[in-house]
């Protein structure tokens, strides 16, 4: 079975009781968590499920890494890092890792197809990618779900 992975760690850590934890503070506290408003709604953060089709440019990974950095300076985001795999024969999958969460990206050249994830949460701007993601990649329909996370939290 092996021993578990260091996120399972984190979440047993974070919902073990205890007194005064940073969870509990928060309620008390000016809250310094990040979350937002969005359409009257209280949560972590807005997720955008972002699909493109008919698009270009889906097996260039540079054009990719250039894209993802003009969506997060867009956003109003902070870049950590960002890992991009090119895959034989063709597509690309990566994440950008932000201080506000991450912008995912799997591809398809061959079909015209990519699937995007862009999670953000506080002051970023998770919208100010999808004009963006339209004309990096010449898309011919870009279709957009959004789900806020973290509701009730």
């Amino acid at each position: 079975m092996g021993l578990p992975g260091t996120a399972r760690n984190i979440v047993n850590d974070i919902a073990a009781p205890g007194p005064a934890s940073a969870v509990d503070r928060r309620l008390d506290d000016e809250r310094y968590d990040h979350f937002i408003v969005r359409n009257g709604v209280h949560c972590a953060g807005a997720h955008l499920i972002i699909d493109v089709h008919g698009g270009d440019r889906l097996d260039d990974i540079e054009h990719i890494e250039r894209t993802l950095r003009e969506c997060v300076d867009a956003a109003g985001a902070t870049l950590l890092h960002i890992h991009l795999h090119h895959f034989q024969p063709t597509g690309v999958s990566g994440v950008a890792v932000l201080a506000e969460s991450h912008i995912s990206i799997h591809t398809w050249p061959e079909v015209g197809y990519a699937a995007l994830d862009v999670f953000m949460c506080g002051k970023a701007e998770p919208d100010a990618c999808v004009p963006i993601l339209r004309e990096a990649f010449s898309a011919k329909r870009v279709v957009v779900s959004e789900i806020l996370r973290g509701q009730g939290a």
